[in-house]
C-alpha cells in the first residue's frame, strides 16, 4: 500500500465515469470471497436495514450472496474479500479485474495476505506434510497423503494480497472491516462522491 492509503482517507478520487453512466438505471456491483474466513461477507450482510435501499440503486452479480458463478454483465464496482493461495483464485481475481471498472480489496486477508500468509514463512511441502501427512489428527493406520486431483485447485508457494496479482483501485482494511466502512465506500462510489474513509472506521476486532 502507499503511504496515500495509509492516511486518515481514501484517496480523493473524481467521480469514475463507468459509474456516472450507470445512473440513469442500477449500477452493477459484484463480490467474491478467495482464501478467507468470509467474515467480510458477514461484514455486507452486517449493514443490515441499509441494505434495502441500496438494491433500488446496484444489482449484485456474481457474489458469494447468489451464488452465480461468473460476471455476465460488465460490472462497475467489484469487492474481492481474502488472499491469492491457489491457481483458481488467480484466475477468478483476473476474471474481476477484466470485468469490473472498479476493484476493491475488503479486508486483511485481501490487503495483506491475512492469517493465512502466515503459512509464508515455511515451504509449502512442510506446511503440506503438518496437514495431511504428520497431523495429529490423522487416523491411525490410515493411508497418508497429500490430496492430489484435477479438480483441486493448485496451491501458490506463498499466500499474495490481491494487488500482487492484478492492480487494486481501493484498500479496506480490518478484519473484518466494520460494516459502517464497506457502506461508507459502496455509497460514495454508487452517488459519485469521491471516496473517503475516516480512519475511525479502520479497526480490527
Amino acid at each position: 500500500m502507499t503511504e496515500e492509503t495509509r492516511s486518515d482517507e481514501l484517496p480523493k478520487t473524481s467521480p469514475d465515469p463507468a459509474l456516472s453512466a450507470g445512473r440513469d438505471g442500477k449500477i452493477n456491483v459484484a463480490m467474491i470471497s478467495l482464501c478467507g474466513c468470509w467474515g467480510c461477507t458477514l461484514s455486507f450482510l452486517d449493514m443490515d436495514e441499509r441494505i434495502l435501499p441500496l438494491l433500488t440503486t446496484v444489482t449484485i452479480h456474481r457474489s458469494s450472496l447468489t451464488d452465480i458463478k461468473r460476471i455476465t454483465e460488465r460490472c462497475a464496482i467489484g469487492f474481492i474479500e481474502g488472499g491469492v493461495a491457489n491457481e483458481d483464485n488467480i484466475e477468478t481475481l483476473r476474471h474481476f479485474r477484466e470485468n469490473c471498472d472498479v476493484l476493491i480489496s475488503v479486508g486483511a486477508c485481501a490487503v495483506w495476505g491475512g492469517v493465512p500468509a502466515m503459512r509464508n514463512v515455511f515451504e509449502l511441502k512442510d506446511c503440506l506434510a503438518e496437514a495431511y501427512l504428520d497431523s495429529p489428527t490423522a487416523v491411525p493406520g490410515a493411508e497418508r497423503v497429500v490430496p492430489s486431483h484435477p479438480d483441486i485447485p493448485r496451491i501458490t508457494t506463498k499466500v499474495h494480497p490481491c494487488h500482487e496479482v492484478v492492480e487494486m483501485d481501493y484498500f479496506i482494511p480490518g478484519c473484518p472491516p466494520d460494516a459502517d466502512a464497506i457502506f461508507t465506500v459502496l455509497d460514495d462510489l454508487i452517488h459519485g462522491r469521491p471516496v473517503r474513509l475516516p480512519r475511525s472506521l479502520n479497526h480490527y476486532d
